[in-house]
């Protein structure tokens, strides 16, 4: 069915009168009589009736006319919202991240992304999980960009390093090692751990720390995102590596620097490599990494 014979239909039934349609129209009267005549062909009824020198839609007309409404009007929304994603300045943003960063550092980020006069139309929705997770609803298509840790094995995924992430030893106020101001793993060796599970990008990093040091650590309770860990810790459940973020300050545990073994931990911006990104998106991707070049030093996880 041809879709400007359709909305030739619905500007007829309107106006009612074949030379005033086809003016408003901006096309022949011919060409209108034969999109008219045509779609009575395909439906296979009549959908106008003589009225005078006017015409009148038949109640076939009517009928027809509610559903041809209806049509256009979705289509024209579709338009609008593709309109929308597609301008750098409008449309929606679905981004994901780890826990660790939904405290601080995502929502300052994008307080001054939006804060920006021209971004003040671009809205965002948001989703929290595990770096595993998180790169399955990237390839999924449910999600624009993350801010997660690196996977290895993951060939379709561009990960680019926004900003490099302390880890500290997290143990309870009182615990043995709480008067310790900088530690060496080798010496946490008779404590039991409060772990993130094997979903978690910090995992890898702390399994080969432990393995650098040659100890086996004493994995008592695993967890999937950091207040949860940091929860266990205060209660005396076991004592965690973890990263060095706002949120240890709100708890009774004390954080103590890693001097050895060394290691590099970073957050990453994450996206599917040569998938159509939306200009919003675009926009704030590049956003987000100046913003971390520029702050680096100030930014606070």
């Amino acid at each position: 069915m041809n879709l400007k014979h359709l909305e030739y239909f619905r500007v007829l039934a309107k106006v009612q009168h074949y030379r005033l349609a086809a003016e408003q129209l901006s096309i022949a009267q011919p060409t209108l009589t034969y999109a008219i005549t045509e779609l009575e062909k395909e439906l296979g009824v009549y959908l106008f009736e003589k009225n005078g020198r006017n015409i009148r839609l038949t109640k076939y007309g009517y009928i027809f006319l509610e559903y041809v409404e209806k049509s256009i009007n979705f289509l024209d929304e579709g338009q609008r919202k593709i309109a929308d994603l597609v301008s750098p300045y409008k449309g929606r943003i679905d981004l994901s991240f780890i826990y660790t960063l939904g405290s601080r550092f995502v929502p300052t980020m994008i307080k001054d992304f939006l804060s920006i006069d021209k971004h003040k139309n671009i809205s965002f929705s948001f989703s929290q999980g595990t770096t595993k997770n998180i790169i399955e609803g990237l390839k999924s298509d449910k999600y624009d960009l993350a801010f997660c840790s690196s996977i290895e094995d993951e060939p379709d995924i561009d990960f680019i390093p926004l900003i490099k992430q302390d880890l500290v030893l997290v143990v309870p106020f009182g615990h043995p090692l709480a008067s310790y101001k900088s530690i060496d793993l080798k010496e946490t060796e008779p404590y039991p751990f409060v772990f993130f599970n094997k979903g978690s990008g910090l995992r890898k990093l702390i399994d080969r720390l432990f393995l650098e040091v040659n100890i086996t650590p004493k994995n008592i309770y695993e967890v999937e995102e950091d207040s949860a860990a940091i929860g266990l810790v205060s209660m005396n459940f076991g004592i965690a590596l973890l990263p060095d973020i706002w949120m240890l300050k709100h708890f009774d545990v004390k954080a103590i620097p890693i001097i050895n073994p060394p290691y590099e931990r970073f957050i990453y911006l994450a996206s599917v490599k040569n998938k159509y990104l939306s200009p919003a998106v675009r926009l704030f991707r590049e956003f987000a990494k100046e913003y971390c070049t520029l702050h680096s030093k100030k930014i606070k996880i």
